[in-house]
């Protein structure tokens, strides 16, 4: 079955000095602010279109990983997954590189390894952004 999942942003202000809120409508999660400083400098308590791909990406990679691996009958313990954005005020979005520690029993790092390549060129967040370079690193516990 097909799903769409919706999220909404109010803006108030211009690029640089403005703030804004993004809200997670489809989970009801919550709302959280966005600012352009938090963006190009310092957090400080907000988030970024950038790091709400990282999360986006981290998950989805998780979720690909698990399945490849199960299909091939070692389904991992667990995962841990860190998606870096990398974001170049007047260029954009430069690089994602994704960093995946996985306890998998019955498995070398070699057949880990390839199922990260796979999972990291295809779950459906690394479809979506195919215009930016993806790289990855796998360890196993």
């Amino acid at each position: 079955m097909a799903t769409t999942r919706t999220a909404h942003t109010v803006w108030n202000g211009t690029l640089q000095e403005g703030a804004g809120a993004v809200t997670f409508d489809s989970s009801g999660i919550g709302e959280y602010p966005v600012s352009w400083a938090a963006r190009a400098e310092e957090p400080g308590g907000r988030t970024s279109p950038e790091e709400l791909i990282a999360a986006a990406h981290s998950s989805c990679f998780s979720m690909a990983l698990s399945n490849g691996l199960t299909g091939a009958g070692t389904p991992p313990s667990r995962l841990t997954t860190k998606a870096a954005v990398d974001f170049q005020p007047g260029t954009g979005i430069t690089g994602i590189h994704l960093t995946v520690e996985g306890e998998v029993p019955g498995i070398d790092q070699a057949a880990f390894d390839a199922a990260a390549a796979d999972a990291a060129q295809n779950c459906p967040v690394s479809q979506a952004l195919k215009g930016t370079t993806i790289t990855h690193e796998a360890t196993l516990a």
